[in-house]
């Protein structure tokens, strides 16, 4: 696992980069927080023992997110690019070829490196904050914690839904179970399984990540009035809720909204060649 001394100098060097910049960096601390021994996706560059560089790798299934950061006086000396070849390295050893490469919409510096590598273009992605409006309590679904029994449910959601390969869905859940301390969800309507959700709970913020109804239960409202009581469970045990969904899916972003979820921050995708 990283240690807590790698944590804080992480955290330090992404509130430099941060500073009076108009975004913020994707670097997925749920999953930093609980890396798993001897895996070999953080990479590191330090200058007079002091971190200047970093990039993390962050496998979802059958594709591999690259993110990371360079302070800003120690821009434009190759730093990154030196870190990025480290990192297809290990990504050529494992023999994974979907890689998408992630930047603040907003930072030029992100869109300069991008220009260097071979890479296209692939969506937007915006993180949403829930700004508190009206909302009532829905009875007519269930949200429970997921058991072992869940499981095929799960991996049958994240193929469905999110376009999984089956094989990849169930590595991936086995990962982030065994990985993460969040709290893992079945969304149940009429007794039926119709769906999941996973909080992640950190700084007095909570996070919904891997939102998900199966096709025959869409459109029903199901969705909706489980975000809503979400919303105000969250909101009751005083913290802030935030998501992220992709620009291109009109309905997901429509449904937020419509619940009071506001776009304050975008993640450009591009697509490695």
């Amino acid at each position: 696992m990283l240690t807590a001394k790698q944590l804080t100098e992480i955290k330090e060097l992404q509130n430099v980069c941060e500073k009076g910049e108009p975004f913020e960096l994707k670097l997925n601390w749920d999953m930093l927080q609980s890396r798993e021994e001897n895996e070999g996706n953080d990479f590191f560059h330090y200058e007079d023992g002091k971190l200047v560089g970093f990039l993390g790798l962050y496998g979802f299934g059958n594709k591999v997110e690259a993110c990371g950061m360079v302070a800003p006086d120690y821009r434009r000396k190759g730093i990154f690019s030196k870190l990025y070849r480290n990192a297809e390295n290990v990504l050529k050893e494992r023999e994974i070829s979907h890689i998408l490469l992630n930047a603040p919409s907003n930072s030029e510096s992100g869109k300069g490196f991008l220009q260097s590598v071979s890479c296209s273009y692939s969506f937007s992605e915006h993180q949403m904050k829930w700004e508190e409006t009206e909302l009532s309590y829905k009875e007519d679904v269930v949200l429970r914690l997921s058991n072992p029994d869940d499981f095929e449910t799960e991996v049958q959601l994240d193929v469905q839904c999110f376009n999984f390969e089956e094989e990849d869905a169930r590595d991936y859940n086995e990962r982030i179970k065994r990985e993460n301390k969040d709290q893992f969800y079945i969304i149940e309507s009429n007794g039926m399984s119709a769906g999941k959700m996973r909080i992640s709970h950190l700084d007095g913020e909570a996070w919904i990540y891997g939102f998900a109804i199966f096709p025959e239960f869409q459109g029903k409202g199901i969705g909706r009035k489980t975000l809503t009581n979400v919303i105000l469970n969250e909101h009751k045990n005083g913290f802030s809720i935030f998501l992220e969904v992709e620009a291109k899916n009109a309905h997901a972003l429509k449904l937020y909204e419509s619940c009071g979820f506001k776009a304050y921050h975008s993640q450009d995708y591009y697509k490695k060649d």
